[in-house]
């Protein structure tokens, strides 16, 4: 069965003063949810910022997208993440992720580990995580944390869609083995985002990532969702000339830039027909952009609602 096209909106570069308001045009719109990313700089904070914005609507899912892992105590976390599932009436997904922007590590003066480490950090949080939103005891003994006897989350569903997201090996097996909807993005190991990340953003590179999540996914893998965030999404009638200015800052050719799934430009008839060669190529069925897009964009929500 083809997975229908859900669509989620970014609200990350929004003022704090508009960020229900912003979120409830989203729903009004038709999209599926909308996510607030983590970092330190003047963004909203993501759990309260998507507290408020659960507080204030009805249907819209909420998405941390993603909480690094680093920044956070697994065990205060669950008690964080199961509240706004049950503030939310059971709309939250939790993102997750190892961390990767250099200046948030940086500026709050926390040690930035190597990926490896990160990632392997990462795996024993969602672990207790995932079992204290389930509701269990949990007596963990792990190489980067120690529960015993943790319990208590105000909220237990064992049901809340748990994401993990990245673009290095690594993270995507994790990914693969442990999480319900798989991010797909850019490999960011250099820490920030320059043409590095545009080289590892093609279709031949996004092919290897789906094959790595497929290998670690084993009998799982029908049952994903995957995701990807469009970092250019733009309705235009001269979808070349816009990727002839943008693609050599990603140090990739015009044509890789239009095929990639991480831009999204074109007519609407195009960026439909593109949306739904991302579905039958990669599986891609949830698709991130930013909120500034979303009345051009909402042609397409609509077009492609539940299909």
């Amino acid at each position: 069965m083809t997975a229908p096209i859900k669509f989620s909106a970014s609200l990350g570069q929004i003022p704090v003063d508009q960020l229900v308001t912003t979120a409830q045009r989203a729903e009004e719109l038709g999209f599926y949810s909308v996510t607030v990313p983590d970092h330190l700089d003047d963004q909203p904070a993501p759990l309260i910022g998507l507290t408020a914005v659960a507080a204030s609507t009805t249907t819209l899912r909420v998405l941390p997208l993603v909480l690094a892992n680093d920044y956070r105590q697994p065990v205060v976390l669950a008690k964080e993440l199961a509240t706004l599932d049950a503030i939310s009436g059971g709309r939250l997904e939790v993102g997750l992720g190892a961390g990767w922007m250099t200046s948030d590590y940086d500026f709050a003066g926390i040690k930035n580990d190597s990926p490896g480490t990160r990632i392997r950090k990462l795996s024993d949080s969602v672990d207790i995580i995932t079992a204290l939103m389930r509701g269990e005891q949990v007596d963990h003994d792990g190489d980067f944390y120690s529960v015993h006897g943790a319990g208590g989350t105000p909220h237990a569903n064992p049901h809340i869609p748990l994401m993990l997201a990245g673009g290095k090996q690594k993270m995507l097996t994790l990914a693969g083995q442990k999480a319900d909807i798989i991010g797909i993005n850019p490999g960011l190991t250099a820490g920030v985002i320059d043409e590095r990340a545009g080289q590892d953003a093609t279709l031949e590179r996004t092919d290897q990532k789906i094959q790595w999540v497929k290998d670690a996914a084993g009998d799982r893998f029908d049952s994903l969702t995957f995701q990807t965030r469009i970092h250019l999404a733009m309705i235009t009638n001269d979808r070349e000339a816009v990727a002839a200015e943008m693609a050599p800052l990603l140090g990739i050719s015009a044509e890789e830039a239009l095929a990639s799934p991480h831009a999204l430009v074109g007519s609407v008839e195009q960026v439909v027909d593109e949306v739904q060669q991302w579905r039958e190529r990669w599986g891609f069925s949830y698709l991130s952009i930013n909120a500034d897009a979303m009345e051009d964009f909402a042609p397409i929500v609509e077009a492609l609602d539940g299909k």
